[in-house]
């Protein structure tokens, strides 16, 4: 029986190592004002995910204060022309000072949302997560310009994004 759970114990070691990250720690902004922070961001880019699979254009997010969490809406528009629309949550990690959130669209699962980068006047944000997986790139109005972006994708690729994966969000919409 001890060598049985000698062997588990062995056995779960290894895959928790297997599991560990090759990335170093990523690293947030200090801390972001909530209050600045609320209202909709239009996507600029992003890296693809099987949930954002069906957006084509117009992809914005809109944060509002609700209590202590912040309701999110995500909203995109699809190849048929529908606009599709996900309703969260999202609730600040203690201690991060607003860089870092947990967001949930179907609770009670919850994502990391950290932000990465931020314009000193909230014009622009790089958002992504430890396992580098998902990033957005943000911004206030429906274009960004080319040297900010090219900018936000360097800043992706120095924190271990692959910029190459990264995606541009057309806002056909916005720019009527």
């Amino acid at each position: 029986m001890k060598s049985f759970l000698s062997l588990v114990g062995i056995g779960v070691a290894v895959l928790l190592a297997a599991c560990t990250s090759t990335h170093p720690p990523l690293a947030t902004v200090q801390a972001v004002d909530l209050d600045r922070y609320y209202g909709t961001w239009y996507e600029i880019a992003r890296l693809p995910n099987r949930f954002q699979a069906m957006c084509v254009s117009d992809t914005q997010a809109t944060y509002r204060p609700d209590g202590k969490a912040v309701t999110v809406v995500n909203q995109c528009r699809t190849a048929n022309g529908k606009i599709e629309q996900a309703d969260g949550i999202a609730k600040v990690v203690a201690g991060s000072q607003g860089a870092k959130l947990r967001v949930s669209f179907f609770r009670p699962f919850y994502g990391d949302y950290w932000i990465l980068d931020l314009d000193p006047g909230y014009r622009w944000v790089l958002v992504g997560e430890p396992s580098r997986s998902y990033a957005w790139i943000l911004a206030r109005e429906p274009k960004l310009d080319e040297a900010t972006l090219e900018a936000l994708l360097s800043r992706a690729a120095v924190l271990g994004f692959d910029r190459q994966a990264f995606i541009l969000t057309p806002q056909i919409s916005a720019a009527r």
